[in-house]
């Protein structure tokens, strides 16, 4: 149930990121990305932070495994498959657009009773092959289709309006903004738009790594365990089939990840070790080595995370180089680096 005992929300401010990620040619840094990380340990203390982990920030579509408890809490009757794409930035394959149906077609609703904003598949060779088609953006093709589709049929069973779904004062809204300040244990700073249309809380990234470690080690048959399992049994449906953070599942036994626009990634195993990660020009080329190294620093087993380490610079069509994480963060890295 909800916490009375909510921290103050986090301080809105310039945030004092860190150097986090180096773009090494040639055994050369090149460019260097900053940002902030954070890796709890089993017992919710921080074992290492770089950057500015208490300021408010949005996590974008990371808050979605939380948005998708939130609704669970509130009667929302999805498991699996449907449960894993209600906290998804899908692809736009067509798993993807059978299970937004299927939840619609549950709901009595259809594709017009969705509001977020109409867009092509995210993945690019579904979106290719989408053009060539001939077909235009649609709301069902949108990457966050299943959460609204999940948000509409949550507030149909509790009897609450559906055209005005996405307003931030409407009683669904209200709900996940309290499941959100549970789970983060602090109260949220500032309410804005995200991409898709749906209200956005903003977070510090030390809460959004708590919220996600009390997902991933919730109590078997308890909503945010639900949430868990799904996610972690169905990870092409959380994201896609070519996606790194669905990669990122299968190659580690147990762990719940979840990604977000501009540069955001959080993580969490079963015993509550919990990573996330905020790069602060949004790369999403930084987003996953930072990600991995952090996880190692946690203990997951670095042979798990070696395709992670960062994808390689060319020159010439050949390897030179790399984006690795930064050497406070990953002193001994998992592959070298020209």
């Amino acid at each position: 149930m909800y916490s009375s005992f909510l921290a103050d929300a986090p301080v809105i401010r310039e945030p004092l990121h860190a150097p986090v990620a180096h773009l090494v040619r040639g055994g050369v840094v090149e460019g260097i990305h900053y940002g902030s990380v954070v890796v709890l340990g089993t017992d919710g203390r921080v074992e290492l932070q770089l950057g500015d982990i208490e300021a408010a920030f949005y996590p974008r579509s990371a808050v979605k495994p939380l948005q998708a408890v939130a609704m669970l809490r509130a009667g929302l009757p999805l498991d699996g498959p449907l449960l894993s794409l209600a906290a998804a930035s899908h692809s736009g394959e067509d798993r993807h657009l059978a299970g937004t149906r299927r939840i619609l077609d549950l709901a009595g609703l259809t594709e017009g009773d969705l509001r977020n904003v109409p867009d092509l598949p995210y993945d690019p060779v579904v979106r290719d092959a989408w053009i060539r088609e001939g077909r235009g953006p649609s709301r069902l093709a949108q990457n966050c289709s299943g959460k609204h589709a999940a948000m509409l049929w949550t507030a149909r069973l509790g009897g609450w309006s559906l055209p005005d779904y996405l307003d931030p004062q409407h009683p669904l809204q209200q709900v996940i903004r309290e499941t959100v300040e549970d789970l983060t244990g602090q109260r949220v700073a500032r309410v804005t738009v995200d991409g898709c249309g749906a209200p956005l809380f903003s977070l510090s990234l030390h809460g959004l790594a708590r919220a996600l470690s009390r997902i991933a080690s919730a109590a078997p048959g308890t909503p945010e365990a639900q949430v868990a399992d799904a996610m972690r049994a169905h990870p092409e449906m959380a994201s896609g089939a070519r996606r790194d953070v669905a990669a990122l599942m299968r190659a580690v036994p147990g762990l719940l990840a979840k990604d977000g626009f501009e540069g955001v990634q959080v993580a969490a195993l079963p015993d509550g070790r919990a990573v996330a990660v905020k790069i602060a020009d949004g790369a999403n080329r930084a987003r996953i080595p930072v990600a991995a190294a952090a996880l190692a620093r946690a203990g997951v087993d670095p042979e798990l995370l070696t395709e992670f380490a960062g994808e390689p610079l060319l020159g010439g069509g050949e390897p030179v180089g790399c984006v690795r994480a930064v050497r406070a963060l990953d002193p001994v890295p998992f592959t070298a680096c020209a």
